[in-house]
């Protein structure tokens, strides 16, 4: 567990190598292994024969984050502030032992294995890139439990420790240096020498916050111009987060509150904040969806098995327009040789002007070199002649959303492929079995759905058709594992997972103005639900057009069974009376005066009267439950089939609001009981839609959660 070894010079190395783990984490077990370390300590340092220690670890890893299985199963309080204390003691004796204590880290250390150098007298880090070092707890509902708030704050300042608490930031090792937050960079071989030297001129090293007289640097509240930043600071926060975040709030109180006593008390605030972070159902909710499924997804809990890891080489892309831009991009940053292929070499250029565009941003920004941006662009090759995707090992088909000219280019593509390649699609919305139908090959045919802009958006959403092999699967999945994002897979169905869901939300704002209620509180309801864009806007943004052909075409597709949504009327009022057909137009719901701030249309409620208003709660209610709904109809469909990629696409897809961990995991937090009668209540006052599905109300009467 931990290794104890004491060299010639009387400076001892503490090893961390926790048995059955990739990376050591901070729980009770690597605690009761401290315990006896750190009493050998006192009685060497109190025989005389302690000069200085080094705690290191021997995985890739210094020391990750908090046992997040144990807090998220955590529902005493007591205990969970017990725990929180016991490890500001155990840290705390580091800091109080009376010889300089040094944290050798040789790989991430974050969250409460970063509270544990910070709790060294000095921190040297090895300088690889891939190296991580922060407190980003608040990522998972949480802040610092094991002092990190407090020193941070004794480190740096209110003012500086505030965001970075606050953000969750990771940071690289020369940032980390730049924060303030380690103390050298070092190459790997030298990381134990400079330890060695740093201990033996520095034999009385003490802790800011044990400095007699010493001050927390840059003010304390108290002081009027610190107290004013904290008074925008906290607004600021407010408007961002919408009260939906209570962990960034309790990081600010934390810093307050801390400022204001001595080190001891202000460490007992920070582990009552702490605990009630802990037990909140925000934490718990974020670690289920960013632990758990995102954790079940990357290790491919939905990857066929049985198939070896493909190692994929080459890659085409059919079509330099926005999307395809930014496949070939990200392909291309993955190392991968792409070709990119459009009607003329000039199109295809246009295409690559992407990449050179992030690029030169990068470079200016000293983010990237010339020399490494002109290699990555070197991967990137054009074209007018699908002949050139021969040896492609997957060519992406990134065109239109028609039929007939995406089964000529797949046709076209397959000309020049061999029996092992993969033709993927990346429509939003056209059945992949359908398309399927223009291969020779079918059972290589897969639907790759990515997301806009592509080197943001951390989702591809996998379709299989009907026809695509279990194989195919397994390589598409590898594929996008290469290009570092997060693969979901889903079954062809109409909308598939992703675009069928988010359709919900903005139609639902679009019923409600139907309705006549209030525009601005409509998109008010959609932001403080959590969703990152207000739904009408949105629609704006998705162009109410494409909105209303993709309704015709869910009538077409469900004939009989097509039941008319009460969006359809506004929908058809704004296109085809109004033309107002959203912000590429530059009218839609909301009005677009040149350089200045987009608006709500002025005259919207001319054409579409105001009645009896909603509570917010029921207008935010209808916004979220709709999506939940949709999502069971589709987990019943065999549309999406595990819970991870329901929740996991639903956050990184559309942006379903993150505290709520992910459609399925929000029934879970209401309670299934307690979901389905709400939707027996919504589905009387406003329609069937709101029917809660028979699957989920034989799941709420066996009490089983998703």
């Amino acid at each position: 567990m931990i290794k104890y070894q004491k060299g010639t010079d009387n400076i001892v190395t503490l090893t961390m190598d926790m048995d059955g783990r990739s990376a050591n984490v901070i729980n009770h077990e690597i605690g009761k292994a401290f315990v006896p370390c750190l009493a050998h300590l006192v009685k060497e340092k109190a025989a005389g024969s302690l000069r200085g220690v080094i705690i290191t670890s021997a995985k890739k890893t210094f020391l990750a984050g908090g046992d997040l299985d144990y807090l998220y199963h955590a529902n005493d309080a007591q205990e969970v502030f017990a725990f929180a204390e016991q490890l500001k003691s155990l840290f705390r004796g580091f800091e109080t032992l009376g010889v300089p204590v040094v944290a050798a880290i040789n790989g991430a250390a974050l969250g409460g294995g970063f509270e544990l150098a910070m709790s060294c007298h000095y921190r040297i880090a090895i300088g690889r890139e891939d190296v991580k070092i922060g407190l980003p707890e608040v990522t998972l509902g949480l802040l610092p439990g094991g002092g990190g708030c407090i020193k941070l704050m004794w480190k740096l300042g209110i003012e500086k420790a505030f965001p970075i608490l606050a953000e969750g930031t990771q940071f690289a090792p020369k940032a980390a240096l730049d924060m303030g937050l380690i103390d050298e960079i070092v190459a790997p071989e030298d990381l134990f020498e400079r330890a060695r030297v740093w201990i033996k001129h520095n034999p009385n090293p003490m802790q800011p916050w044990d400095v007699p007289n010493a001050q927390i640097p840059h003010g304390i509240p108290s002081s009027p111009q610190l107290a004013s930043k904290i008074a925008a600071l906290t607004a600021q926060l407010t408007h961002k987060t919408r009260n939906n975040y209570p962990a960034p709030m309790a990081i600010a109180s934390v810093l307050v509150e801390g400022a204001s006593v001595d080190f001891a008390t202000a460490m007992r605030i920070e582990s009552r904040y702490f605990t009630s972070t802990v037990l909140s159902p925000v934490c718990k909710n974020m670690v289920k969806a960013f632990w758990f499924d995102l954790n079940s997804i990357k290790q491919g809990a939905s990857r066929p098995t049985g198939y070896g890891k493909s190692r994929l080489r080459k890659v085409g892309v059919i079509g330099a327009g926005m999307m395809g831009s930014g496949i070939t991009y990200i392909c291309a940053l993955s190392g991968l040789e792409v070709v990119l292929k459009d009607v003329s070499v000039a199109h295809a250029e246009k295409g690559k002007d992407y990449a050179r565009h992030i690029l030169k941003k990068q470079i200016e920004t000293g983010k990237q070199t010339p020399q490494a941006a002109n290699d990555l662009l070197s991967k990137i090759k054009t074209t007018d002649s699908a002949s050139q995707f021969d040896n492609c090992d997957i060519v992406i088909e990134a065109i239109f959303e028609n039929r007939a000219l995406k089964a000529r280019v797949t046709r076209e593509a397959e000309q020049y492929l061999d029996e092992y390649s993969i033709v993927a699609s990346n429509t939003s919305t056209l059945p992949i079995t359908d398309l399927a139908e223009a291969s020779v090959r079918p059972s290589n045919f897969i639907g790759l759905h990515f997301f806009s802009p592509v080197e943001r958006m951390p989702l591809v959403e996998i379709i299989k058709g009907k026809k695509t092999s279990a194989q195919t699967l397994a390589h598409a999945f590898d594929f996008v594992k290469i290009l570092h994002k997060t693969p979901i897979v889903v079954n062809d169905g109409r909308g598939f997972y992703t675009s069928r869901v988010f359709m919900t939300y903005i139609m639902e704002a679009m019923a409600m103005l139907a309705e006549g209620q209030n525009a601005n509180t409509i998109e008010q309801a959609g932001l403080q639900a959590g969703m990152p864009v207000a739904p009408l806007a949105l629609t704006d943004e998705l162009t109410l057009s494409l909105a209303l052909d993709l309704e015709k075409q869910a009538a077409t597709d469900l004939a009989d069974a097509y039941i008319a949504h009460p969006a359809v009327a506004i929908l058809q009022e704004m296109v085809t009376k109004l033309d107002r057909t959203g912000k590429a137009k530059g009218a839609g719901f909301y009005s677009y005066p040149e350089g200045e701030k987009k608006q709500l249309w002025a005259d919207l409620h001319t054409h579409f009267a105001l009645q009896t208003q909603l509570d917010i709660t029921t207008m935010k209610d209808r916004l979220l439950f709709i999506q939940c709904l949709e999502t069971v109809r589709c987990l019943a469909e065999g549309i999406v089939e595990t819970v991870a990629d329901a929740n996991i696409g639903s956050i990184f897809g559309w942006g379903f609001a993150p505290f709520q961990g992910g459609t399925l995991q929000y029934i879970n937090a209401y309670g299934l009981s307690n979901f389905v009668t709400r939707c027996e209540v919504l589905a009387d006052l406003f329609g069937s839609r709101f029917a809660p599905p028979a699957s989920l109300v034989e799941r709420a009467s066996r009490n089983e959660a998703f």
